[in-house]
């Protein structure tokens, strides 16, 4: 009888990292136009609706204040404090109150925390400021938006007290900046003024209410000349809701696009004798997108964006935060419900988020040397960028970041090999040290890891053994996709 015969075929698929190799050349001293960097290059602008829930009340938050000093312990320098935003222009000011009354609209999936439409604060709002780190300087927000003087004023005439206060005083805590008003090219649009409303109407209104000349005090901008231009970018919107792609995000061609649009304004203001900071700044506007804004890609993001920013000549900036915020750095108080969906979730006690560790990679950068300078390296890779600093005109670390997302069932993880090339006068170094900032996954929301440590901790303080490798400079680096590492050199 006929006889079959079946074959059984198994086909198997080998998946080999890809890894490419590249070589970058860096200067032993600080080229000319070399970018000055202050220990506060990354700051905070904090929503004034739940401020006295950032600073406590009648006793300092102690986690927002660890997370604060973390930056401190680093740079010798705390992060500027900008405190207002939408709700700065919400906000009335009564003898009667000791703190603050919030009124909230409700919870909605795109928006899970939102501002509040109605704030009424006392005397003791402005005085919590004493809770935060010695030496704070604080940005501080006035009502313009409701037109009502008599609230702009009284709010002035606290902030003048708080500031005079002994408590403030002994901490050396400074108002630097009033803003009279958020965002005010927008008051047409939230109908609080007619269709002529433009920038000269708002200037006049802004300088001829003279609400804050109630006290002699030295107040940037105020009192003293005009030091600098402030402006306001997201590098997109989830305000209706719609999606945003991670990779987008990080992409090292979108974020030097982002910035690279204010370069005229830059080029005016510094050459009128004034800086330029971004006074509120983050990821996806209408507080960020989710499972985009709170991930480890997005500390990529911020990472690359400030160092490229302070390369088209931003000085500092301020990264928007409010309770529950999906782009936030710092999650300050528990929350019951969930920041992507506001669904109910069991109590998540105050931490920080992936972005944060970005944040402590550029303070390390800077250091606490009070002269270090940047310039990006220039490496043509699509995804590859790196920016070497220098202390007393000294080449001291490089900071190198791979933007493409790996994300989970992508398969074997690719990674750029850095041989590295020295020019200039100065005797190149030996050796490097290497401390990697350890993300699994791209869309990862906890467990990275900075240099074999976390700060994803209940006191914010850092916790854990530190890992560098140390190896010669002829080794040179491996970055893996999705991953940033900091290098010494010695």
């Amino acid at each position: 009888m006929p006889r079959f015969m079946m074959w059984c075929t198994h086909f198997i698929t080998l998946v080999v990292p890809i890894v490419s190799a590249i070589e970058v050349t860096i200067p032993l001293t600080a080229p000319l136009g070399a970018a000055p960097l202050k220990g506060n290059l990354v700051s905070l602008s904090i929503e004034q609706d739940r401020w006295n829930e950032w600073a406590g009340t009648t006793e300092p938050n102690t986690f927002f204040n660890n997370v604060l000093d973390n930056f401190i312990q680093i740079t010798n320098t705390p992060p500027f404090v900008r405190i207002g935003a939408d709700s700065e222009d919400h906000t009335d000011f009564s003898h009667d109150v000791e703190y603050e009354e919030d009124i909230f609209p409700p919870s909605s999936i795109i928006t899970p925390y939102p501002e509040a439409t109605n704030i009424t604060v006392g005397q003791g709002f402005y005085d919590i400021i004493s809770h935060l780190p010695n030496g704070t300087q604080v940005h501080w927000g006035l009502n313009l938006r409701e037109y009502n003087l008599t609230a702009a004023y009284l709010e002035t005439v606290a902030l003048m007290n708080t500031f005079s206060s002994p408590a403030v005083l002994e901490k050396h805590i400074d108002l630097k900046f009033i803003e009279v008003g958020n965002e005010a090219d927008l008051y047409h649009k939230h109908k609080s003024r007619n269709s002529s409303w433009n920038v000269q109407e708002y200037v006049s209104e802004s300088t001829d209410r003279d609400v804050c000349r109630t006290q002699p005090q030295d107040v940037d901008g105020v009192l003293n000349p005009m030091v600098s231009i402030s402006q306001h970018h997201y590098s997109g919107s989830f305000c209706a809701g719609n999606g945003a792609a991670l990779q987008d995000l990080m992409t090292k061609s979108y974020i030097r696009g982002n910035l690279s649009a204010f370069i005229p304004d830059i080029e005016a203001t510094l050459a009128n004798g004034l800086k330029y900071i971004l006074g509120e700044t983050n990821s996806i506007s209408c507080h960020g997108a989710p499972n985009v804004s709170n991930t480890a890609g997005a500390a990529l993001w911020l990472l690359d964006y400030t160092l490229y920013a302070t390369q088209v000549g931003i000085t500092r900036m301020h990264f928007h935060e409010g309770i529950g915020y999906k782009y936030n750095l710092i999650q300050p108080v528990t929350l019951d419900y969930s920041i992507l969906d506001g669904s109910p979730v069991a109590p998540l006690a105050p931490h920080v988020q992936p972005a944060y560790y970005a944040a402590i990679i550029v303070a390390e950068a800077i250091g606490s040397s009070g002269t270090t300078q940047a310039v990006e390296i220039s490496i043509d890779e699509n995804n590859v960028s790196g920016y070497a600093f220098f202390e007393h005109g000294s080449l001291s670390k490089a900071v190198f970041i791979n933007t493409a997302a790996y994300f989970s069932g992508a398969g074997a993880r690719n990674s750029t090999h850095i041989d590295f090339s020295f020019t200039g006068l100065g005797c190149p170094p030996n050796n490097t040290s290497v401390k990697m900032l350890k993300i699994g996954y791209a869309s990862d929301t906890s467990n990275l890891t900075w240099g074999g440590q976390t700060y994803e901790t209940s006191d914010g303080r850092v916790s854990g053994p530190l890992t560098v490798d140390v190896l010669p400079i002829s080794s040179g680096v491996d970055l893996q996709e999705t991953e940033a590492i900091l290098v010494t050199f010695s």
